[in-house]
Parts: C-alpha cells; structure tokens; sequence
C-alpha cells in the first residue's frame, strides 16, 4: 500500500481500477506520468500481474527514460520485464521479430525525416517532376498523412480527387519501391506494417494480445488512426485498456493526430470508466487560471475544473513593443532582471514561440547580449554532417542494400567517384531493378565504366564488405574505430572548418556506441542504429547547461519551467494566420496557446509586437487569446515609456490619453513631439480604431508612434519649425 499512499484521491482511483477499460482525463502538471507508473507498480506488486504481461506506451523517448527511472525506484529491478516504449520503437522491435512474415527482414534500416526527403527527391528525378513545382516537404506530409491512415500506394491511388492527389500517387508509389529496394522503412512504415502484420496474420496478433494482459498508452490525445488501430489491436482480448490524455492539449493534427480517438474513446468502449486529474502540482493559482480562461472558449472539449494547492503567484505580464527586436530585448532584460532579484537560472527559462523563424530575432539578440541559449529544433547531434556520415557507414555494413546511406557516403572521403558515376549507377539500378550497392558490384565486375572509376567502386565495396565480416565480431564502437581507420575519416575531417568540434562530435558518437557493450555484436548494432534512427528533438535537451531554452510551442510539450516567454501573441502569429477561416484549426490553435501558457511554474510572460517582419512585414492586432485573459489576472507595461502601444482590450479598461481623431495628420505634416523633438510625418497608417505614425525627427532618427498615446502637436505652416 506504500505505491497508494503518496496520491491523491482521483489518482488513487486511477491506479486502483483495473478491470476494464479505463479513460483518464489529465489537466496539465496533474501527475499523469506518476499514476501511469504507480498503476504499474500496483499491478505488479499488489496485483500480482507478471511484467513481461505489461506494455506501457509513450510519445517520445525522453517520457520513456522518465518512466523508466521512476519504475526502478518504485520497483527495483522488476520492471525490466515490461514493454515500456514509444510506439515507433515498440513496433520496430515487434517488426524485427515477425516483419519476415510480411516480406520485412530483421535487417531493415529506418529512414529519418531527411532520408526520406532525400529518397522523395530522387523519386521526382525519376519522375521527370520538378522539385520547385513539388515541394518535397509537401509530398513528404502527403505521403505520411496517407500512410498514417492505413493507405498503402494502391489503396491511394483508388482516392485520387486531384491532380496534386495524383503527382501524390506517383511519386508515393515510386517513393515506396525505392524504400523496398533498399531493405528500408520510414517512421510511418513502422506503424503501418505492424497494424498490416497484425491484420493479415491473426495467429501473430493472438501471440501478442494473450501476451498483454494490460496496456497503457500516454498522451492518447495525439494518436493517429494507425495508432488507435494498433492499441485496438493489441487490446482485442483482455480489454484492460488504459489510456491517459487531454483533449484540451491536443495539438498534432498536423501530424495527422486526430482528436476524435480520445473523445469517442466512451463510445468506442461503452463500458469504460472516466477518472478526471484536476489538481495541478505544476503551477501558480495566477497562471493557472490564465490557461483556464484562454481554453475556456473551446467548444470542442472535456471541461475541467483545474485548480492548485499551490501559491498565488505574480500576476502574468503582458509586454507590448514596436518591433520583434524590440520584442527579443524585452525578453533579454526581463531575463537578467529576474537573475539579479530571485533565485532564477538560465536553465530555468523557456522563450516559446509559434514558428521556428521567429527564433531569428532572439537569437541575435542573445548572441548580441552574451545571454547563453539552447535552440530545440536546431542542428541536432545526430543531424551534423560527420555523425550523419559514420552512421551511413553502420547503416550499410548491417544493410548494404540502403542506397540512401550508400549514396551519402560512396565517394565520402573522397575516392573518385562522382555525381556522373552515381547518375549511371541510379539508372542501372533503376532498369534492372537492384540496389545500388548491386549496382556498384556489377559495374566494377564487368567494367562498365572507366577503369580508374571502377577500381574506385570495387574499393569501396570491398571495404563495405570487410567491414561487415567484422561487424559479426565487433561491438558498435570497436566497428566505429574499424570504419574510421579504414577510410581515414579523421584525417577527412580534419581538413574542414570546425575540424575539432567534429572530431569531437564523433568521439561523442563513439561513446554512445560503447552503451551497448553487453550485447552480442549483431544484436548491439541493430539497437544502436535503432536508438539514433528515433531519436527527436526533445530527447536532446540538455537540461544540465545552464542556458535558456528556445523552443516552438509544439516542441514545447511536455516540459516544464519555473519561468516562460512566449512572444508573437498577435493575430496571424499566435493564433496562426492559416486558421482564420477554419474553426476546428482555430480551436488547435488555442490549444496550442494553452499548452504553452502551461508549462510555466512560477513565472509568465506575454509579449507582441506592434510590427514583424515574418511573412514580409504587418502590423498585427494584439491576439484574440490575450483579450480572453480576465484583467485581474495581468499587469501589462510597454518597454518604451510613453510611447509603447495602447493598452489592450479586455486587459486594460484604461481609456486611451487622446482620441485618434484628436488630430487629422497626413503625410509631409510637420509635428512637435515633447521628448524626440520637430519632425515630419512619413506616413499614416489606421491600426485597430487607432493610427500608427512614422516620423522622421531631426537628430534622431524614424520613430513608429500610435497617435492615441504620442502627444504630437501639429506645426502650423506659418510657424517656425525650427523652435
């Protein structure tokens, strides 16, 4: 009874009831992570369920690691038994296993997002389709979306309404032969191919639900249809389905994540019991119930009443400013202000923000104030060129039939062979229906190309080759040296820019390796090259450095932080322009706006600007979400005194100093301003019932001012301008 006794009442019930399906409806900072893994301690321990009959399933790795360790502590060794994973690596292990049953060897490689934009763009070659036509990243989601709803190539092609529907199905089709070919499977594959497994072999599917006595899925509100079909699957036995979610922080539609699976969750298992997490052990009373009244005019979701134990909390600040670079320094001296009078870290700092290139301005800004940052969503470790190469090489020694990875690095270091050499080699290949590495054997075998190209190819499969006898004795990192000596990488590398920080970056690699040690050494590099085929983004936070972090608002899920920015909370920004004329986006995007107002502790700020050069310069209407907020609950200020931006509505009830009609100005009137001086107006804009005014003013320059607040006084002709 020691798993009981640290819980809460809804979250006692949650762990204690487990027959039956069960639906948990989690508020943000409720726990959720806690009950999922007491649940398991109390089959196990109380219940007496075996482990090994346990699959606990995630969204990301790092949610895995934190389950993990909160599992050996409540459980000790015990735990090890379970299934405990995302849903990619759960059927990548699955796939291993059974795939051969469906046509997939235990050998196959996963493709990650770049991989498979490489692959799309050879497929438009093919094709004779042109790229700046087709966007690759549109033909990339199309074929994703299409995937994630079960529709193989053919089953596509039976749906296409359009022509770009139709250029979808081509290069779709294309697209999959090449990863056929190359022994390869895409994130969506894994998902796919394990519900087609299931589907077409019932007696594997019967294996694995009499295995799984009890299933938990986390973050069930961004399931897709593939994954809802898998954990249905899975659960078609014993029914003890538990899933764990908030409708109200469901914000991957993009992803193809539908929203449905959690709210008809009650109609697809009528018999399911609801437990609702209400206490938030995360944040402040004050914040807390800014996030309430932002979502509260959803209509589309499971009303909660969340509520705190925790202290009030400083009222949410609201900073108005002129420019987004003004916006980035507001954020710079709230930052060193909180450093100098409270106990606050960089690390303890989140900047959020809707698309990644409003990450520009704040990072010059930070590079300009020596403020130490960390970007989520930047160049990630296992994205940097040298990482990527070594891999390619792993990749092809466990599969040389990967002609991604063969392409990548055939003539890297150097050897001669070129991009004409690899265009003849892709059509060969192409024609006869083989792999490039078949290619490239067959070519160096009867010398269809020139002698010195065709040494070259024979070297390089022959060092393929060796390399492959010694993967049967190596561990990955003994492989990892093998490779590097072999083709001289290190003196490669040490010819280009940045030479240390990459020879670093590889020893990194080469320590990662070393994990894996135990294992024999062909089942040690599967899982290695499983393990940085997954990783996201998210996983390679560090939360160690003491920098701050800046993140969209979607990669912001599931972190947390003592103090928060978000910046952008304008209309066409926060919420995003493309939602305007769709209520169901509308709706996400409000999610998304609670999701990151959420993940502040103790501190949160709220920032727009009057003009942003994103999408080639506007001036934006403070965002609906900001006018949701009760007044009681915010303090706003702007950054330039006098000047900064009237106050808004719904959070300042505050009438504004003058009327815009105060004074009828035009283009080339001369002005008089109390603090900048004489200028002339350079323009005139309207702005929200108000009127935005450029001024050039002598000796200092062009100043941006609403005329509700400026107190200019207009200069008469027959006055002297220069008084």
């Amino acid at each position: 009874m020691e798993i009981l006794a640290s819980l809460n009442p809804s979250q006692r019930e949650a762990v204690e009831s487990n027959e039956g399906p069960l639906l948990i409806l989690a508020g943000p900072g409720s726990g959720k992570t806690r009950v999922i893994t007491h649940r398991v301690a109390y089959l196990v321990e109380v219940c007496g369920v075996n482990p090994q009959r346990i699959m606990a399933v995630t969204f990301t790795n790092k949610a895995a690691r934190e389950m993990r360790d909160r599992l050996e502590q409540l459980l000790g060794q015990g735990f090890e038994a379970l299934t405990l994973g995302t849903f990619h690596a759960i059927c990548a292990r699955i796939l291993r296993r059974e795939g051969e049953a469906i046509g997939l060897g235990p050998r196959f490689v996963i493709y990650d997002s770049e991989d498979q934009l490489n692959l799309i763009k050879q497929s438009l070659q093919e094709l004779d389709l042109d790229p700046k036509r087709y966007s690759p990243r549109a033909l990339q989601s199309a074929i994703s979306g299409a995937k994630s709803r079960l529709l193989t190539p053919k089953d596509h092609n039976q749906q296409v309404q359009s022509y770009f529907e139709e250029i979808v199905q081509r290069v779709y089709e294309r697209y999959q032969q090449l990863l056929t070919q190359s022994e390869g499977v895409d994130f969506d594959d894994l998902l796919m191919k394990a519900a087609q497994l299931f589907n077409n072999h019932p007696e594997i599917l019967d294996r694995y639900q009499s295995r799984y006595l009890h299933i938990l899925v986390d973050e069930f509100q961004d399931t897709n249809l593939v994954q809802y079909v898998l954990i249905k699957q899975l659960a078609g036995k014993h029914r003890n389905i538990c899933v764990v979610g908030d409708p109200d922080q469901s914000i991957y539609s993009w992803r193809s994540a539908d929203l449905r699976n959690i709210m008809s969750f009650e109609k697809d298992y009528p018999d399911a019991k609801v437990v609702l997490l209400e206490q938030n052990y995360r944040s402040t009373k004050t914040i807390l119930e800014v996030a309430s009244d932002i979502i509260s005019v959803n209509v589309g979701r499971k009303p909660k009443a969340l509520w705190t134990d925790n202290e009030l909390g400083a009222p949410v600040t609201v900073i108005e400013n002129y420019t987004e670079e003004e916006e980035a320094q507001s954020v710079v001296k709230e930052i060193q202000g909180l450093l100098g009078r409270e106990q606050i870290s960089l690390k303890d700092c989140a900047v959020m923000y809707r698309v990644n290139a409003q990450s520009r301005a704040l990072e010059e800004t930070f590079i300009r104030y020596g403020l130490p940052y960390k970007l989520v969503g930047g160049i990630r470790f296992y994205q940097r060129q040298e990482i990527k190469d070594i891999i390619a090489y792993l990749r092809l020694i466990r599969n040389p039939h990967d002609n991604v990875s063969l392409m990548r690095v055939v003539n890297v270091p150097g050897r001669g062979i070129g991009a004409r050499t690899i265009s003849q080699l892709q059509v060969w290949a192409k024609d006869n229906n083989v792999s490039l590495y078949d290619a490239s054997n067959e070519a160096a075998e009867r010398e269809t190309v020139s002698p010195r190209v065709a040494r070259a190819l024979a070297g390089f499969v022959a060092l393929i080759n060796e390399l492959a006898k010694k993967s049967q004795e190596l561990n990955p990192a003994q492989l990892l040296d093998g490779i590097l000596e072999l083709t001289r990488y290190k003196e490669y590398i040490l010819g280009k820019e940045s030479a240390e920080e990459r020879w670093e970056n590889v020893m990194e690699l080469r320590s990662v390796a070393s994990e894996y040690n135990d294992l024999s050494p062909e089942d040690a590099l599967d899982a290695f090259l499983e393990k940085v085929s997954l990783v996201s983004d998210i996983d390679e936070l560090d939360g160690k450095a003491d920098a701050v972090t800046l993140t969209t608002l979607h990669q912001a899920k599931g972190l947390e932080f003592p103090v928060v920015f978000i910046v952008g909370m304008e209309e066409g920004v926060l919420p995003y322009r493309k939602a305007f004329d769709d209520p169901a986006e509308m709706e996400e995007e409000c999610r998304l706006c609670y999701v990151g107002v959420t993940r502040a502790q103790r501190r949160l700020y709220l920032l727009r600007s009057h003009r942003r050069s994103l999408f080639g310069g506007s001036a934006n209407l403070p965002s609906r979400f900001l006018q949701d907020i009760s007044p009681r609950l915010v303090t706003t200020k702007g950054i330039w005194g006098e000047e900064s931006l009237s106050p808004l509505v719904g959070i300042s009830s505050q009438p504004p100093l003058y009327s815009p009609d105060t004074l009828n100005l035009k283009e080339g009137d001369r002005v008089h301003h109390t603090k900048f001086g004489n200028g002339i107006v350079a323009s005139c804009s309207p702005s929200r019932g108000d009127q935005e005014i450029t001024v050039a003013f002598e000796g200092v320059g062009v100043k941006r001012l609403l005329l509700s607040l400026a107190k200019l006084e207009k200069i008469e002709r027959n006055r002297d301008f220069s008084s």
